[in-house]
């Protein structure tokens, strides 16, 4: 087994990449970055790892959160089902003693690549952040804080329903897996953008209907968020090209898609579907060999994060409160 993951390893770290120059011609200029990568760690190390670096920040020695997932990322091979609490405590108080994370992994052939892979998918997620907030009598009640800046893609106060679907089969139009994570929720549902970055594309798509795909400020992460509501899918200020902040609405669940003809609902039950893709390179972004990763335990953290919105009578329309003092507290 160890010799298995070892030589997959080694073939997807360093796989090459030909490059087309601008001068005309194909070259043969090499590029590494990873091809294959999985995101297997469990709710609950996401939620200790987390409430480490948290704790950590008014310490002298700064934990990161990340760094010690990566660790035992390396020290199981990526199968976190083997993962032990204890295994956690241990590294933490290395840590906390003074022991550099070098030192810790100067034999862990992986550590790089798990530390790479897992800090694309949450690079970004915890810091300080603005939380706007006002309350019943209009005053401003912001704060400044540190922690899970990102944000739950279903608002606070409405339900959904999920499980772990990643890789379950789906037969419309060809035989597949699912890649992304279902968030089963009502129709008009708002819809949350996860973290800050820049809508790279809207409209329909007859697998996801409509849809919204969002890019991380550094490039990492792609947000696919689909089966938008009928006639109605967006947020009226969502526009391609423009930044939304993390807490924005974005636009409303629904059930479309799974048609070739625009604004069809022809998936049976209501729910968001969910994906993030992960780009090392940008020859990644749109190809045979994308990079998705299952959410479920993601989303299980993104739930102690939750966007409050309030609904405008007169359009219908939900803002977040960031979005609503943007408007009303200028």
């Amino acid at each position: 087994m160890k010799k298995w993951l070892a030589l997959l390893l080694a073939s997807v770290i360093t796989l090459t990449a030909v490059c087309i120059t601008m001068t005309g011609g194909t070259s043969t200029e090499k590029k590494d970055f990873i091809q294959y990568a999985e995101f297997n760690v469990t709710y609950p190390a996401l939620k200790k790892a987390l409430q480490a670096d948290i704790d950590s920040q008014a310490e002298a020695i700064r934990l990161n959160w990340i760094d010690i997932l990566a660790f035992l990322g390396a020290k199981y091979g990526g199968d976190f089902s083997r993962y032990k609490e204890n295994d956690m405590d241990t590294v933490i108080k290395k840590l906390q003693s003074g022991e550099k994370l070098e030192a810790l992994t100067q034999d862990m052939t992986y550590f790089a690549y798990y530390r790479e892979v897992y800090h694309a998918v949450l690079d970004g997620f915890v810091g300080q952040f603005t939380e706007h907030s006002f309350d019943e009598n209009g005053k401003d009640t912001t704060q400044e804080q540190y922690g899970l800046k990102v944000y739950s893609p279903i608002a606070k106060t409405f339900p959904f329903t999920h499980y772990d679907d990643f890789g379950a089969s789906r037969t419309y139009g060809y035989a597949r897996n699912h890649l992304g994570h279902d968030m089963m929720c009502a129709v008009g549902t708002p819809i949350i953008a996860v973290e800050d970055g820049i809508v790279e594309c809207m409209g329909w798509n007859q697998y996801g209907g409509w849809r919204i795909g969002i890019r991380s400020l550094d490039k990492k992460r792609y947000y696919y968020y689909a089966h938008l509501r009928q006639n109605r899918p967006y947020h009226c200020d969502l526009k391609e090209g423009i930044r939304v902040s993390a807490g924005d609405v974005i636009g409303y669940a629904g059930r479309t898609g799974y048609s070739t003809t625009e604004n069809t609902n022809n998936i049976e039950t209501p729910h968001l579907h969910f994906g993030m893709e992960l780009i090392f390179d940008e020859s990644q972004k749109e190809c045979d060999n994308e990079i998705w990763i299952d959410l479920y335990a993601i989303t299980q953290l993104l739930q102690k994060h939750q966007s409050a919105v309030i609904r405008e009578a007169e359009t219908k329309e939900f803002y977040s409160s960031a979005q609503n003092a943007a408007r009303t507290h200028v």
